[in-house]
């Protein structure tokens, strides 16, 4: 990897320019900034580099489904070659262990290889075909055929939590680069150092490949001034974003209120409920609190599929799982969060829900006292309490989970039926209570993505028919996932050709289907 840290934005093939606001990467784990300074992106630059999307995206839309797989391979192998340097900076800016950069880093290049196999088969155009009749009563009937073409320049906000899957070589990257969208990414600036060594192996794959400049570009800078600014530039089509809901609901009102509103596809908070039946504590409730602790507490709570919030009806039984678990928490180890924002986030969050009325301390771990670091802690609260303040489902993004004591099945329905929209629903039962209760789970695959039975939420398989995403607020189009194969469709659109000459219909509409792809031909799948 030939790459030196410079603290500079990549715009198209070229870099930005020293000045404007400096900030550095700060480890987390000991409060130490790190060299190099970062140099904010000006305003100038930021359109620059849209303006680079803009004429790059004809042409990168029109490059074949081979050549976009070539290209996306040749990223992944690009930063699986460079893994080791790529996780020890990751590891200076997040205070992340070794092995889980290196896991990260391992998903993030399966993620392109994903695409890369998908694009490189051709068939996630949707191609689809209604031949002529001309001798059709009363009106003829055209020629008229469909598939999915890119939708234009995207932008993409990278998250703070994960430094490679959900960053610059992330799964919208990918999905939006295997659509043949141009990619303009704003780097998190909790690990710019990170983000700019997997730009430069970006920038340099696009060069191989003969792409035009502005196929990527990458800008330093924070949300709410660059962001913000690239938001409203009128190249883009499309926005990807991990984050809080405030800046979501930011990036949804800017791009709302575009003379040319775009979508804007923001993942923003969710708390994962589990619900808890009793034969599946009775059966197996030692286990399931060693994994329901593991799950809460994994990479300190900072998954956008922890588990926040576990439902309960009261019984004997159910009391005394509460009362293992709140022994787990108890016993758990405290952890370095990634940043000192989340840091101070975590604790006046937690604060806050240990002062609200009605709402008890069941476990709270040791804390040290020591810079950015957050304990577990396990908090209950009563149905009613909970049903009447809508506060208390918010996301505390930690390791933070609330008990909710439920009083009957009915009263845990009407808990579920006020939720909020999730990333994932959990429930533990036994086949006989899973039997017994089909509402139930009807009503948890209302209010999430995935739904999760007799397992944890966090760890999310990339795949083609894995869901990551759900109602708002976890996601701002429930109707779309961030992950796996089905996120390449948040960035394209469907195309309409009639009564075109072959020749010049795309060469997924053809009549001789020169690409071999799957198709529907006057309402029948033909391979």
């Amino acid at each position: 990897m030939s790459h030196s840290l410079t603290g500079l934005s990549f715009l198209g093939f070229a870099r930005g320019q020293q000045g404007g606001v400096t900030f550095t990467g700060i480890n987390p784990a000991t409060a130490v900034p790190l060299e190099p300074a970062f140099h904010t992106a000006s305003f100038a630059e930021v359109d620059h580099a849209a303006k680079l999307a803009g004429k790059a995206a004809l042409i990168l839309a029109a490059q074949s489904g081979k050549a976009k797989a070539l290209f996306l391979r040749d990223i992944a192998l690009r930063i699986e070659t460079s893994a080791p340097v790529l996780a020890a900076r990751a590891q200076l800016e997040t205070a992340l262990p070794e092995a889980r950069c290196l896991g990260e880093i391992g998903r993030t290049v399966g993620q392109l290889r994903l695409f890369a196999d998908l694009v490189e088969k051709g068939d996630w155009v949707d191609a689809r075909i209604e031949t002529a009749n001309p001798d059709r009563k009363p009106a003829p009937k055209p020629d008229h055929r469909s598939m999915c073409r890119a939708l234009g320049p995207v932008a993409v906000f990278c998250a703070s939590n994960f430094p490679f899957a959900y960053s610059v070589a992330g799964g919208d990257t990918a999905s939006a680069l295997a659509a043949g969208c141009p990619v303009i990414v704003v780097a998190h600036p909790a690990h710019p150092g990170t983000a700019e060594l997997v730009a430069g192996l970006i920038v340099d794959a696009v060069r191989s490949a003969g792409l035009p400049e502005g196929t990527f570009s990458m800008l330093v800078g924070d949300g709410r001034t660059i962001g913000q600014h690239l938001a409203r530039a009128p190249e883009l089509r499309a926005i990807g974003f991990t984050g809080s809901r405030s800046g979501g609901r930011a990036l949804m009102d800017i791009a709302a209120a575009r003379t040319q509103p775009i979508p804007v596809y923001a993942e923003m908070s969710s708390v994962n409920p589990v619900v808890l039946l009793e034969g599946a504590l009775t059966s197996r409730g030692d286990a399931i609190v060693t994994g329901l602790l593991g799950s809460c507490t994994l990479g300190v709570g900072q998954f956008c599929t922890q588990p926040g919030l576990i439902l309960l009806t009261r019984s004997p039984v159910a009391e005394a799982f509460a009362t293992k678990l709140a022994e787990a928490f108890k016993g758990a180890a405290e952890g370095v969060m990634l940043h000192a924002g989340i840091a101070k986030a975590y604790q006046s969050g937690l604060a806050a829900r240990i002062a609200h009325k009605g709402v008890q301390v069941l476990a709270r771990a040791a804390h040290s006292g020591q810079p950015n670091r957050a304990e577990p802690a396990l908090l209950a609260v009563g149905a009613k309490e909970f049903l009447a303040d809508p506060a208390l489902q918010g996301e505390i993004f930690g390791p933070c989970s609330l008990v909710v004591w439920c009083e009957s099945a009915a009263q845990l329905r009407e808990v579920l039926v006020g939720l909020e929209g999730n990333l994932t629903a959990t429930l533990h039962a036994t086949d006989a209570e899973l039997a017994a209760n089909p509402d139930l789970v009807a009503q948890l695959a209302t209010l999430a993505g995935r739904v999760v039975l007799n397992g944890f939420p966090t760890g999310v398989e990339v795949s083609h028919a894995i869901v990551h995403g759900g109602p708002y607020p976890s996601l701002s189009d429930g109707r779309s996932t961030s992950v796996g194969s089905n996120a390449i469709y948040r960035f394209s659109r469907l195309v309409c050709f009639q009564s075109f000459i072959d020749s010049a219909l795309p060469l997924e509409l053809q009549a001789s289907n020169p690409l071999g792809i799957s198709r529907k031909v006057d309402g029948k799948t033909v391979n």
